[in-house]
This record gives structure tokens, sequence and C-alpha cells, in this order.
């Protein structure tokens, strides 16, 4: 099962253990509950889809790598309380709560919800003194005296030995209580949350190039040579932020993240070659219709010719992305503009203090800061979730700076004049957002037609549309938006696959093939 399909499942799962019948009781009893074992090589991406069910569901994830705790972290201290049986008193040993169920309880503090995920990392590399203590807890949902709380699913990930040999074998026993789901690495699965995950369009070019060096791992060797999903997200991250700050991008990066120094050094040199083409086959004049695709490409290697999909895709997928960000701070912005509509009429802030216009705007934009602000130390705030949040303050900020400006001349500022110049200030992004969507579909017919012209009929085009179904901000967009362009070509795709489907059908029947 690829890394997309285990999270499906796995969200399928703590729905069913979540629900509750009409009677409030759960569906599946709890003591037939299991605990879920992801089974799979290290840097797969098991903790990240952890991250994405507790945020898509709006439910809590508390997350413990096992290897880091102790027996007596995991279970608690011993203490001695004295306690009377039988009219006789006795002195009895008793565990303080375990750190693991404790922070399971802090957390639903911060919150305020009930209900979430416990997920343990390594599950099967616990040290010997601790392996009793997790055999119990897999069984019977317990540290030490101490249940996890009800309204907790409990999730668990282990690798499988071949890639780490202080890995300890279930019995049957044990996974006989478990729910195992094998994950494997997968690119495609992979590709799918890059693009949403705005990986470098440097990395996802070469990917396509080099499929077989997506996921390395070789631990037969003095020193152990890997290369894995975490591995090309990480350094993804680190090449934006090098561009950006101007800083030089070399080997000795590549090789901190990429851990097979070949793969690596391979890495390095399309890198190179990749910034090159950026420049070469100019993407911003392709994009804006002002310059064609070099004829000389037609008969360039198919490598480059992928490195410039890559580059025109990566490209767009930008402002695909822009596309969204865009759209969503007008829908935030639009609610914010309504609920200030009302509290001018009301005359006052939230607090009930009388204020001008400028002040109650003020007043409504620090509440979702202070939401956004607990959600993050709640740990129930996605990076995209945040972004979405301080774009939206950004510009609540930029409105209120202009109140304040119109309310410091001669004749003050009123609720109705107020309100008038936000529906203005509104209107004048809106025409602005509306006017970079044209400009986006503009760029995506100019992309086709300069691929069409260049390669007519050739599987180039299938390459690029293909990248554009793959992304979940490209599909996006043309499904909202629309581009003649991209239906018409991608018609002429689903066309093309069921003519070949169909001669391969009759060829098959026909005993030719």
């Amino acid at each position: 099962m690829n890394i997309k399909d285990a999270k499906n499942e796995v969200k399928n799962i703590v729905l069913a253990y979540l629900a509750k019948d009409a009677n409030g009781m759960p569906l599946i009893p709890e003591e037939h509950q299991r605990p879920v074992l992801l089974m799979g090589p290290p840097g797969i991406g098991k903790t990240a889809i952890m991250e994405q069910i507790a945020s898509e569901l709006g439910i809590n994830l508390v997350s413990y790598t096992i290897t880091h705790h102790t027996r007596q972290s995991a279970i608690g201290l011993p203490g001695i309380v004295h306690r009377n049986f039988g009219g006789e008193e006795f002195a009895v040993t008793e565990y303080t709560m375990s750190e693991i169920i404790a922070s399971v309880y802090e957390q639903i503090e911060r919150s305020g919800i009930r209900e979430g995920i416990l997920f343990l990392d390594e599950i099967n590399c616990v040290s010997e003194t601790l392996a009793p203590t997790m055999l119990q807890f897999l069984q019977f949902k317990t540290f030490g005296t101490h249940k996890v709380p009800e309204g907790f699913v409990i999730v668990t990930a282990g690798n499988p030995p071949e890639y780490n040999q202080s890995v300890r074998e279930f019995d049957i026993v044990t996974l006989d209580r478990l729910r195992r789901i094998d994950i494997d690495a997968d690119l495609p699965a992979f590709r799918e949350y890059a693009y949403r995950a705005k990986i470098h369009g440097a990395v996802m070019a070469y990917l396509e190039i080099r499929k077989d060096r997506f996921y390395q791992v070789h631990a037969d060797t003095d020193r152990k040579r890997f290369v894995t999903a975490r591995g090309w997200e990480d350094l993804s991250d680190a090449l934006k932020a090098y561009e950006i700050l101007g800083l030089p991008v070399t080997e000795a990066l590549m090789v901190q993240y990429l851990q097979d120094p070949e793969i690596a050094s391979d890495f390095a040199v399309y890198y190179e070659l990749y910034r090159k083409y950026e420049s070469f086959y100019q993407i911003p004049k392709i994009l804006s219709g002002e310059a064609e695709i070099n004829d000389k490409l037609r008969y360039a290697p198919f490598d480059e010719k992928l490195s410039l999909i890559g580059l025109l895709t990566d490209a767009l997928n930008a402002e695909f992305r822009e596309y969204r960000d865009r759209q969503t701070e007008a829908e935030s912005t639009l609610a914010m503009l309504q609920e200030y509509g009302r509290a001018l009429k009301a005359g006052t802030a939230a607090s009930g203090e009388t204020q001008n216009p400028a002040e109650i705007l003020l007043a409504l934009l620090q509440a979702k800061i202070d939401e956004r602000q607990h959600l993050k130390q709640a740990a129930m705030l996605s990076r995209e979730e945040e972004g979405d949040s301080r774009r939206l303050e950004a510009a609540v900020r930029g409105l209120y700076t202009e109140l304040r400006e119109e309310a410091a001349g001669a004749d003050g500022l009123d609720a109705r004049t107020a309100f008038a110049h936000a529906k203005t200030w509104f209107a004048a992004r809106e025409d602005a957002r509306q006017q970079s969507i044209e400009a986006t579909g503009e760029h995506l017919t100019n992309v086709f037609r300069a691929l069409n012209q260049t390669f007519p009929q050739g599987q180039e085009m299938v390459i690029f549309l293909s990248e554009l179904n793959a992304g979940y901000y490209s599909l996006k967009f043309v499904n909202e938006c629309g581009n003649e362009t991209y239906f018409h070509y991608n018609k002429l795709l689903l066309l093309k696959d069921r003519n070949d489907s169909l001669r391969r059908e009759i060829l098959r029947m026909t005993g030719e093939l």
C-alpha cells in the first residue's frame, strides 16, 4: 500500500472508532478498537499523514518517538502510599501518571477537544526494559495503571528489520491485537503530495527523470547510504531558502540531505543544469507569449525536454497556488467585512466599549489573531492555515491604516463612511484578483500553444498534461476558473488513451497480441 492509500485507510479507521450510535455508545466497542500499526521504511511520511488526518478531522494529535523514552517516563515513577485492607494498614507501591498519558490530557485542555490520535513512532525499536510495557500498552491501552483517555485512537508505526537492527519482532499474541498496514515507497503518491507541499521544481523534475532514485536505503556497508522522501522534502525547503537569500547551492548541501554520495552528486549536477535551462529558455516570456520554445529543443535529449516541462509546470504551479491563496484571502476578508458591518451598526467593539470605526476593525482583527495563536499553541493549525491567517492579517491591517489616516482628517470618520471605504477597498482588491486569474489562464494557454508548436502530437504534451492532472492547485484552478485550451487537450488525451485501449483489445481478440 502506498502512503496515500494508507492515509485514507487510517482516516477511515479513526472515523469508525470515534463514531457513536443514537445512545452515545461507540459503534465499535472500545475493547475491540485495535491499535493501528503502520509498518514501512523510515522517512516515507508516516508522521506527516498523521498530521494531515488530525488537521482534516479537526481533532488532536499527540505524537511521540517511543525510543526516546525510558520505562520510567512511559509508565511513571513509583511512590509509596498507605492503604487499609481488612482493617489493617499496608504500604503499597503506586505509580505516578505516565508522561505520555499526561501529555494527552494536557492537549485536551489546550484545545478543548476530547478526541484525537495518540501516535507512537518506532514502536518495535524500544529498549529491552521498555518492551514489556509496550506490549501491555498495545494489548490493554494503558501505561502502567493509567489508561489512554476515551476518544483517543492509538496509531503506531515501526520499521521493518532490514532498515533497523534494533527492531524487536512482535509475537502472534500482540499482532493479533493490532491492525497492521504495510506501506511501500511510491513515487506517484509522493508526487501528488509534493505538488501541494510546494516541493522545489528541480526536485520534481529530477525525480521524473530518475524515478529509481526517489527512495533508496543501503544498510549493508560500513557507512549507511540512504535517500528518503523526507530527505527530498527537507532539501527542497533548503534550496528555496538558499535561493531567496542568494546563498551558494553546493554538492555539500545536497549530501547533507541525500545521504548517498552518488545520488547527491548526480542531483547537484542536474540542479545546475536546471537553473541554466531556466535562464536559457526564458520561462517568463514563454508564459506571457512573448517567446516561443527554442526550436533546438525538438532535437535535444529527452532529459532536457523533461526539464523544460518541469520548469514550465513549476512556474504555472506558483500561479495556481497564488490563485488559491488569494481566493482564500478574499473569502475570509469578505466574511470579516460582513462582521465589521454588523459591529459598526452596533457601534461597539467586542468588549462593549464604544470605539471609532478604525478601532472596531482592529478589535475584530485581534480576535482572529488570538484565535490563530490559540490553535497554534494547541498544535491544531497547519502551515497552510497559518499562512492564510497571516495573509488576512496583513490585508486587514492595510485597511486599518487607511481608516486611521482618514479618521485623522478634519471631518473625522463616521460608521457609514468607514464601511463605504472598506467596500471600495475590497472591490479594488477583487478587481486585481480577477485580473490575476485572467493572466494565469492566458499563461496556461500560451504554454499549451508553445508545446504544441514545438512538439506536435509528441509525448511531451502528454507528460505536461499528466503533471497538471496530478497537481491539487492546477486542478483547482482549471475546475473553478476553466480553460478551453486545457479541456481541449485533455479531451484529446482521453480519446487517445481510449483508442489505444480499444486497439490493444482488438489485437488481443484477434490473437495478434
